[in-house]
């Protein structure tokens, strides 16, 4: 399913076969039913299956601020159901500028984030594909400034929410600046553009009460989710593990959409972009992303300074999924539609880069808050694709930056400024910075010889795209009307432990809803992904039935498995770009300890010494040896793997100290591999821990190493009850 299209001729606000809904999955011992007193849930549905409340009884008219009644808040005005959104559609620009103005001058989304420069190096041509010098200069290093965030909290918010992370490079091409703008989960919760304002005032702080803050564990989010079926596939990304990352380091970054290469003669093909972690794959367990939060508001940020810092420059491949305007008439979806990914077993991903950073900003406000990262901005040799929520961001990041950094020339501002020769007629404005010279400020002219002019061979080209022949209107195409497929394949790729995380997950933010018709109406919708995961969710809820299903414009369809949406499996079984703790105190085994020291520097791990006291106290063999880290302050959460060494009178008193046991206990509870000698045994009853093959003698430093390489999935059941 392409970008150009004929359309069908069902007529608009209808759908083919909307009175046949599909029978309800009733679990054993369970009754399908509707949602009591919930009529939003039987409210029209449009061409791809959203929800169209319609206005009437106590609902005013939705209107423009100039008092225009609004016909659709779902859709933006297109030309024909697949066609390019439409720039005269007041109702969409109008609805963007006034959220894009919402906040001064933090960032309304993304507004916490860390960054580092860096450098971009080509190592598998595409000049087949597109004529961008970025993608056809095999060994050429290009100039790179990446940005993390994370989505719904402030600025001074915290590192370790559940969330989605925004993933953001700007290459300083000598073609200009391009900006590959994405996440770090390849989809998103809407279709179209006109409905951003809408997901993030549901996501943010309850206007009314102005909390709770950087999570979507309330009602306001919940109601719109369970609203917008569109929303299913992400929903089950961001309940994944994937939205709890460990590290930056090691998650992966997505471009979303489709976008387009373009060779010189303008031949067409479609790319999705991906960055793949150097370290691989990983995750926190829950429970332990809540504590990080109270031990560390900034361990993200923290764990990538530090990594630049010692030279561990944190590394990601590039690679892109290439296929043609055919090939994609052939997918079983549409890859327009940004809540759908492209499976690799369609079309596989081809790694054709590196990306290192290297160099952490000098000024975190200049850099870091200044920088404007926008998905309009391209170099010739890639374009546009006509995903409807791409051409509102083309519009939105653009009318944002000009409020949030102080008028038109932000582009002026260092971090933004392309690394190529740049010159226009562009004059004046805010915050002028450059002095430009001469009469001339407009074209044609003929005063002044040096006024830049348009060059035809050498700059950007849009592609000649066939005009949808489709009448203008708000109507999506029936093409992303599926909604749950995809979310279905998601769950049932993941691995057992993932599955019952995700089930957890959702049942702890379900379980923060106050409105039960909101909870219901959201196991409804699960029902229509798997039978399983939402009985599993009512149970967690303690629902005594189970909610019947909305009727799906597409019933789910049953796809192939997808590994590579799972993240266990995906963790690389190494120790590099980890960190390990080591608890110690007065008398402790010098030999164990630089034997443990030794092995996990020796396999690519940062060790921290942690001690009651940040002077450290004297070894076995007499030697004063200093901490890098005072036990309370340095909890179990923010090491991927624990030893304690300690001497039986030490071990004895820390038996009675409340964080020297949570360092065991903590360890144990997240999975965490634990080194110990017979001094810390009484530190490890204390803490109840138990025994499986990652609780380790602290002499065998092998034996440890090897454990502290993973997580150990295979104790999590004995821990705690998941859904």
């Amino acid at each position: 399913m392409a970008n150009d299209r004929t359309p069908t001729s069902t007529a608009p606000g209808t759908q083919p076969g909307r009175d046949a809904r599909p029978p309800v999955d009733n679990a054993p011992g369970t009754v399908g039913r509707r949602a009591d007193g919930d009529p939003e849930a039987d409210a029209p549905r449009g061409n791809g299956g959203e929800y169209q409340q319609p206005a009437g009884g106590p609902r005013p008219q939705l209107t423009t601020n100039q008092g225009v009644v609004i016909a659709d808040n779902q859709n933006s005005l297109r030309q024909g159901p697949g066609g390019p959104t439409l720039l005269e559609d007041f109702i969409l620009r109008e609805k963007l500028t006034h959220f894009d103005h919402e906040r001064i001058p933090e960032r309304i989304v993304h507004a916490r984030g860390s960054a580092a420069h860096g450098w971009f190096e080509l190592t598998d041509s595409l000049a087949q594909y597109t004529r961008a010098g970025l993608f056809t200069e095999v060994g050429k290093r290009t100039p790179v400034f990446a940005r993390f965030s994370t989505v719904a909290g402030s600025k001074g918010s915290v590192d370790t929410p559940r969330d989605a992370r925004g993933f953001a490079v700007k290459f300083y091409t000598d073609e200009g600046n391009y900006d590959l703008v994405g996440n770090n989960i390849p989809v998103f919760f809407i279709q179209d553009a006109m409905k951003f304002p809408d997901l993030v005032h549901a996501v943010k702080p309850e206007p009314d009460r102005g909390f709770p803050q950087a999570t979507a564990a309330h009602d306001t989010f919940w109601d719109f989710i369970s609203l917008t079926p569109e929303s299913m596939h992400m929903v089950m990304w961001a309940m994944s593990d994937r939205a709890i990352p460990r590290s930056l380091r090691m998650m992966e970054g997505f471009g979303v959409h489709s976008f387009r290469f373009l060779t010189e003669d303008g031949t067409s093909t479609f790319v999705k972009f991906h960055w793949r972690p150097k370290l691989g794959l990983q995750s926190t367990v829950w429970d332990e992303a809540a504590k990080l939060q109270a031990a560390d508001n900034d361990y993200h940020r923290r764990d990538l300074f530090e990594a630049i810092q010692a030279g561990n420059y944190p590394e990601w491949e590039l690679g892109v999924q290439l296929f043609t305007e055919e090939e994609a008439e052939a997918f079983p979806f549409d890859h327009l539609d940004p809540t759908k990914i492209v499976p690799e077993a369609l079309v596989p991903v081809r790694i054709v880069g590196r990306m290192v950073l290297d160099r952490w900003p000098d000024n975190f406000f200049a850099e870091t808050e200044q920088v404007a990262f926008c998905p309009a901005n391209l170099v010739p040799g890639i374009d546009f694709s006509n995903d409807p929520l791409l051409h509102g961001r083309i519009f939105s990041y653009l009318d944002t930056q000009l409020i949030r950094l102080g008028g038109p020339n932000f582009h002026q501002i260092p971090v933004n400024q392309p690394r190529c020769p740049f010159a226009n007629h562009q004059r004046d404005g805010h915050m002028q910075m450059q002095i430009p010279k001469g009469r001339v400020n407009y074209e044609p002219s003929s005063l002044q010889e040096d006024s830049p002019r348009a060059d035809a061979r050498a700059g950007f080209r849009s592609h000649a795209s066939r005009a949808d022949d489709g009448a203008k209107g708000r109507l999506r195409p029936e093409s992303f009307a599926d909604h749950y497929s995809q979310a279905r394949m998601f769950f049932r790729s993941l691995e057992a432990p993932e599955q019952a995380h995700l089930a957890s997950a959702l049942v702890f933010e379900l379980s923060k809803v106050e409105t039960p018709k909101v909870r219901e109406r959201m196991v409804g919708q699960l029902r229509n992904i798997d039978a399983s995961l939402a009985q599993r969710v009512a149970d967690g809820l303690g629902l005594d039935v189970l909610p019947e299903a909305p009727p799906a414009a597409v019933p789910a369809r049953d796809m192939p498995p997808a590994p590579e949406v799972r993240t266990i499996g995906r963790m690389k079984q190494t120790l590099e770009g980890r960190c390990v703790g080591i608890l110690f105190d007065e008398g402790s085994d010098a030999a164990a300890l630089d034997a443990l020291v030794e092995a996990c520097l020796a396999e690519g791990a940062s060790v921290k010494l942690v001690a009651p006291r940040l002077g450290g106290a004297t070894l076995s063999d007499g030697r004063r040896q200093p901490a890098d880290a005072q036990l309370a302050g340095a909890p179990s959460v923010v090491f991927d793997a624990v030893a304690i060494v300690l001497a039986a009178e030490a071990g004895a008193r820390l038996a009675k100290e409340s964080a020297a046991v949570d360092f065991a206990a903590f360890a144990w509870a997240h999975l965490k591999a634990i080194a110990f000698d017979a001094g810390a045994a009484p530190v490890l009853e204390a803490a109840n821990v138990g025994r499986d093959a990652a609780i380790v003698d602290a002499a065998d430093s092998a034996a440890f190493v090897s454990a502290a390489r993973t997580r150990q999935w295979s104790r999590e059941p004995k821990l705690r009850t998941l859904a």
